[in-house]
């Protein structure tokens, strides 16, 4: 618990609207992303096809949308940003390993392989100075 505080005094003294925007950023994505699936059902069958019998459709269904819509939301707005990204961080490592196993698409590797970095980057930074989660912190 003294690590996660002490990194959250860090995070709050270096933070900067360019670190605010990349989260905003980030939420929007996973958001668009989650919209995306949930119109395009197919699609994400479709993606996912590489590691089906491992996980089967019903978890592709009630999950990975869900999550990034919620979790892109909740981003965005900086509440429960460590707990958001916490829920990506499968889906967003399933993303990369089905460009390695499944058939190779450049993009979509370089887009997973970019989100991932960023969430495990706020993983550990938190959610910053600007957020709901400092706001409500502060009201305390």
């Amino acid at each position: 618990m003294g690590t996660i505080k002490s990194l959250n005094k860090w995070a709050n003294k270096n933070s900067y609207y360019s670190i605010d925007f990349l989260r905003v950023a980030l939420g929007i994505t996973l958001f668009y992303q989650g919209v995306y699936f949930m119109s395009n059902l197919p699609r994400l069958l479709e993606l996912y096809e590489p590691i089906k019998p491992l996980i089967g459709d019903v978890f592709l269904v009630h999950y990975i949308a869900p999550a990034h819509f919620v979790g892109g939301f909740l981003i965005v707005f900086g509440l429960l940003t460590r707990w958001a990204v916490i829920a990506q961080l499968p889906i967003l490592i399933g993303a990369v390993l089905i460009n390695i196993i499944g058939p190779m698409d450049t993009s979509n590797l370089i887009l997973a392989l970019t989100v991932l970095i960023i969430s495990i980057f706020f993983l550990v930074y938190g959610s910053g100075k600007h957020s709901v989660d400092k706001y409500l912190k502060m009201q305390q």
